[in-house]
């Protein structure tokens, strides 16, 4: 009897505060769906983080004719000056460190340019004495890399020495910046979120203050009293936080899963399975923001 007492007080409340109920709907809603987002998008550069990381080579460039530098004051490199690089690799020094090497002659790295950059303008401007001959070289451990610039930097014919990590670094770097700033909005919209439940839950006290005051006529507690105002918060961001979790999982689903893999099929990307971890993450998060939100509201502004 006391639960469908209290279960009618809820239902009280929501209808005549439908609008603030919807408003708390949309701001959850919204505020978790940032959460989330960011949430898999740092999922998704582990994930690359992973997938790339081992597929990274250090790339020793050979000189070429115009190359400049005191390595290349001689011109191109000579077979010579290859030779002693290869017999480099193949050492006792660098052959702990390396998986595997390949060599890549003028030939082949333009016929890789004109694939890389088919249909650009520029491969009808670029000569294939242009492209460096390259050794490229598959480590181990790829955060062991600085083994190999330091020992082949230096030598003659060795135009540089880079290690594509350095590439994948900057754009990691735009990706956590891009989840910083979700989370950074989120933050704010959470924020918002618990305003707005707290206002939600006073306003919803206030319209019945004649009740409430009868109640304690007749001897209720004042947890009974305060319990159909925590479930109308609770109910209100549970729904925004069910549509989130909805949204997470239809984003990874028709964008991620239907649209960049298809289009993008050279990389990884997270799946339904993350989706479905981060939903029900959003879900006790978004009740448990509600229930603290609007437990404060009704212990700080509820007299009783």
């Amino acid at each position: 009897m006391r639960f469908a007492l209290i279960l009618g007080e809820v239902g009280t409340g929501l209808r005549r505060n439908v609008s603030m109920v919807v408003s708390v709907v949309l701001v959850t809603f919204i505020s978790l769906t940032f959460v989330g987002a960011a949430i898999l998008l740092q999922m998704q550069i582990g994930q690359m983080k992973n997938f790339w990381y081992d597929k990274a080579q250090v790339a020793v460039y050979m000189c070429t004719a115009t190359s400049g530098g005191e390595n290349c004051a001689g011109g191109e490199a000579n077979q010579d000056q290859k030779d002693a690089v290869e017999a480099q690799l193949q050492g006792s020094t660098l052959s702990p460190f390396i998986d595997k090497f390949y060599f890549e002659d003028h030939q082949q790295a333009f016929e890789n340019f004109q694939k890389q950059f088919a249909g650009n303008p520029v491969t009808e401007y670029v000569t294939s004495d242009l492209l460096n001959e390259t050794f490229w070289v598959n480590l181990k451990d790829p955060t062991q890399s600085d083994v190999l610039v330091e020992s082949l930097s230096g030598f003659p014919g060795v135009d540089s020495v880079t290690d594509q990590r350095s590439y994948l670094e900057q754009i990691f770097s735009i990706l956590n910046a891009a989840s910083y700033t979700a989370i950074g909005i989120a933050s704010l919209m959470l924020v918002a979120a618990v305003l707005l439940i707290a206002t939600t839950i006073r306003l919803s006290a206030f319209s019945r203050r004649r009740e409430i005051g009868i109640m304690r006529l007749v001897g209720a507690s004042n947890r009974f009293i305060q319990t159909p105002f925590i479930l109308e918060g609770i109910i209100a961001s549970l729904i925004g936080s069910v549509l989130a979790g909805a949204a997470m999982v239809a984003i990874v689903k028709f964008f991620v899963r239907d649209y960049l893999v298809v289009n993008l099929p050279f990389t990884s990307f997270v799946d339904l399975s993350d989706a479905f971890l981060v939903a029900p993450v959003l879900i006790v998060m978004g009740a448990l923001l509600a229930a603290l939100s609007a437990k404060f509201a009704i212990t700080r502004y509820l007299k009783v």
